[in-house]
């Protein structure tokens, strides 16, 4: 949150520089906790967990993992701030959380890659674009889950 305003008041060095950093730390996070980095899209990390095989802990798996993104992206962004200047410290992140099918597979073609594609996907993408500032914001699928897997108390409904 604020990144697009942050990086049009930067080098370019210096908004690789955030992303790197970051990035990193949420690739050794997600090796740590069995999660699959999907792909980065500009500021944008896409993760799972549960393929290509099924986890019926998949909830509470990226739950935790979301979590630990939010403290690193408070860590990374204020150890940056002096290398990268005021307001670095100030960013912030949304995170969505969605469970359902997914298809799964490698787009061939010039620049092979592994993608996930379907209505799973994209309700992700809604929970995370209309999430708020560090906050992980899950769908009632995820809900659900997380409630069987015994963490209805990580769970808040939204103020508004």
């Amino acid at each position: 949150v604020g990144f697009t305003a942050w990086s049009s008041q930067r080098e370019p060095t210096q908004v690789f520089e955030l992303l790197e950093a970051l990035y990193h730390e949420f690739d050794i996070t997600a090796r740590q906790m069995g999660v699959f980095k999907v792909e980065t899209i500009g500021d944008c990390y896409v993760a799972v967990t549960g393929l290509p095989d099924p986890n019926k802990d998949h909830a509470v798996i990226m739950g935790r993992f979301a979590v630990e993104c939010v403290a690193i992206m408070k860590e990374v962004t204020q150890a940056l701030e002096l290398t990268l200047g005021p307001g670095t410290s100030d960013l912030g992140l949304r995170v969505g959380l969605h469970s359902g099918p997914v298809t799964a597979g490698v787009l061939r073609g010039e620049k092979a890659r592994f993608q996930l594609f379907g209505d799973t996907m994209n309700t992700a993408s809604r929970m995370e674009s209309n999430g708020r500032r560090n906050k992980i914001q899950v769908s009632e699928a995820t809900a659900d889950l997380l409630r069987i897997g015994g963490k209805e108390y990580w769970l808040r409904p939204r103020p508004d």
